[in-house]
């Protein structure tokens, strides 16, 4: 009996217990709710009891006073400000006057003409050169036509060929009626068709020296191989010299190894000369002859 008497009592007890902590747990709980619920010091409140001096009513309850509300002030656009246009100012600037720039005259090229021309003679030698003194090329004969092609400067020697023709060569144009102006024809180079030797070298030790009018030019022997003699004038000197106030073209041919020459004092242009060998197959390349200037003339003293 007793032992279910306490078994009892234990068992009331635990229940009793539980109930008590069940109790506490939930006054716990509320009074926290309350205390997270409670509003917060009015604004201007001391915390320690006593209100703000600003605001303070006289039951001593604190005002409430609302803190002004921030107008909501907008953003000033910018106003649109009309763009001025500038509108250009012509300014009265002084027209420079042009210089006057000097204009040269273009040079004008010559326009040159073929003539035609008839041989007058029996039969005329057509050489390599302007000059009798050149290798022989052919021969035309009277009454044949030619065209006139060329003239040497200085000289009455014509370049010729048959009308429409390729194988031109020299010609004494005293020998030839010209139809035409022979000044209307080119002036050509006087080794325009000569022909050249491919075997001998331009000649060696050419000199000249002068005795008054008279130049007179050296030059050494050139050697030739069996066979290859033109039988013909073997050396030309080409000269440009005064003669009779004019200066002219007056080549000379030589058997020998000198050749002279008439150069006058007079003429403004300076003489000059150059020298070639012939062969069979043609002309060694020129030497320069070293010349000597002619002596002005010593205009006497009153």
């Amino acid at each position: 009996m007793a032992p279910a008497v306490f078994s009892g009592i234990n068992r009331f007890c635990d229940i009793v217990f539980l109930m008590v902590r069940m109790i506490c747990w939930f006054s716990f709980c509320v009074l926290l709710l309350l205390v997270g619920c409670a509003p917060a010091f009015p604004a201007g409140y001391d915390s320690s009891g006593s209100a703000a001096s600003e605001g303070a009513t006289g039951t001593g309850v604190a005002a409430i006073v609302d803190a002004p509300t921030p107008s909501s002030t907008g953003t000033r656009l910018p106003s649109a400000t009309p763009t001025q246009t500038l509108v250009p100012t012509i300014s009265s600037t002084p027209t420079q006057t042009p210089t006057a720039t000097q204009t040269l005259t273009p040079s004008i090229t010559p326009t040159y003409s073929i003539l035609r021309g008839k041989v007058n003679t029996e039969q005329l030698a057509c050489r390599f050169g302007p000059g009798a003194m050149y290798l022989f090329k052919y021969s035309v004969f009277q009454d044949t036509v030619l065209d006139i092609i060329g003239r040497m400067e200085l000289s009455p020697w014509i370049l010729v060929r048959a009308v429409g023709g390729s194988n031109a060569c020299w010609v004494n144009g005293n020998y030839i009626e010209i139809r035409g102006d022979i000044q209307t024809v080119a002036p050509t180079d006087p080794h325009q068709v000569l022909a050249w030797s491919p075997y001998y070298e331009a000649l060696t030790g050419v000199s000249a020296e002068r005795n008054g009018d008279v130049v007179t030019v050296f030059w050494n022997q050139l050697v030739l191989r069996d066979g290859d003699s033109s039988e013909q004038v073997p050396y030309v000197v080409e000269a440009w010299v005064c003669q009779a106030g004019e200066y002219v073209f007056a080549p000379v041919g030589a058997y020998s190894l000198a050749a002279e020459i008439i150069d006058e004092p007079g003429c403004d242009q300076p003489s000059y000369g150059r020298v070639l060998g012939a062969e069979k197959h043609g002309y060694t390349q020129w030497r320069v002859v070293p010349w000597p200037p002619a002596s002005s003339p010593v205009t006497p003293t009153p």
